[in-house]
C-alpha cells in the first residue's frame, strides 16, 4: 500500500507543473456552471450515502447514550432518595436506641436509688433491732443485777439484824421480812 501511495504521489507531482501548463488561466469568483453541477450531485450523492447509512447510525448512537445518561440520572436520583431514607430511617434508629439507653439509664439510676433505699432501710431497720435487743439485754442484766443485789443485801441485812439482836429468827421468814421492807421502799431511792 506504500508503494501505490507514494507511486501516486510521485506521478502527481510529475503531472502538476504540465497540468499547469495546460489548465487556461480562470477568475477564481467567477462562476463555472460545470463545476457547480458535479459539486451539487457529489454533495447531494454523499448526503444521499451519509443520510442512509451514517446518520442512523450516529444518531441512534447518540440517542442510546441520552438514554443510557437518562437512565444513569435516574438510577443516581432513585439511589440518592434511597440513601436519604436509609439515612433518616438509621438517624430515626439512632434516635430511638439514644432514647431507649437514657431510659435504661434513668431506671438504673432509679433502681440504683430504689436499693440504696432498700438498703438504708433495712440497715436502719437491723440497727434499731440491735438496740432494742441491746435494750432489753440491759434491762434483763439491770433487773438481774438489782435482784442479785437485793438478795445479797438481805443476806447481808439479816446477817447484821441477826448478829445486833442475836436472836436467830428462822432464815425464810427474814428473807420475807427483808423483802417486804424493801419492796416499799420506792424505786428512785432503792438505786
Amino acid at each position: 500500500m506504500r508503494k501505490s501511495t507514494a507511486l501516486i504521489a510521485t506521478q502527481f507531482l510529475i503531472a502538476s507543473p504540465a497540468l499547469a501548463q495546460e489548465a487556461p488561466k480562470s477568475n477564481l469568483l467567477a462562476p463555472d456552471p460545470g463545476l457547480m453541477f458535479w459539486t451539487v450531485v457529489i454533495f447531494g450523492l454523499l448526503f444521499a450515502i451519509l443520510a442512509w447509512k451514517a446518520y442512523p447510525a450516529i444518531l441512534g448512537a447518540v440517542e442510546a447514550r441520552e438514554k443510557a445518561l437518562n437512565d444513569a440520572l435516574e438510577a443516581a436520583k432513585r439511589d440518592r432518595e434511597a440513601a436519604a431514607a436509609a439515612l433518616a430511617e438509621q438517624q430515626k434508629k439512632l434516635e430511638q436506641t439514644r432514647d431507649e439507653a437514657q431510659k435504661m439509664i434513668a431506671e438504673g439510676r432509679a433502681m440504683g436509688e430504689k436499693v440504696r433505699l432498700d438498703v438504708m432501710a433495712q440497715a436502719k431497720a437491723e440497727h434499731d433491732a440491735m438496740l432494742e435487743r441491746a435494750r432489753t439485754e440491759i434491762e434483763s442484766e439491770r433487773d438481774r443485777a438489782i435482784l442479785e443485789l437485793r438478795r445479797e443485801a438481805v443476806d447481808l441485812a439479816i446477817r447484821g439484824a441477826g448478829k445486833i439482836l442475836e436472836k436467830n429468827l428462822d432464815d425464810a421468814a427474814n428473807r420475807k421480812l427483808v423483802d417486804e421492807f424493801l419492796g416499799s421502799i420506792p424505786a428512785a431511792e432503792r438505786t
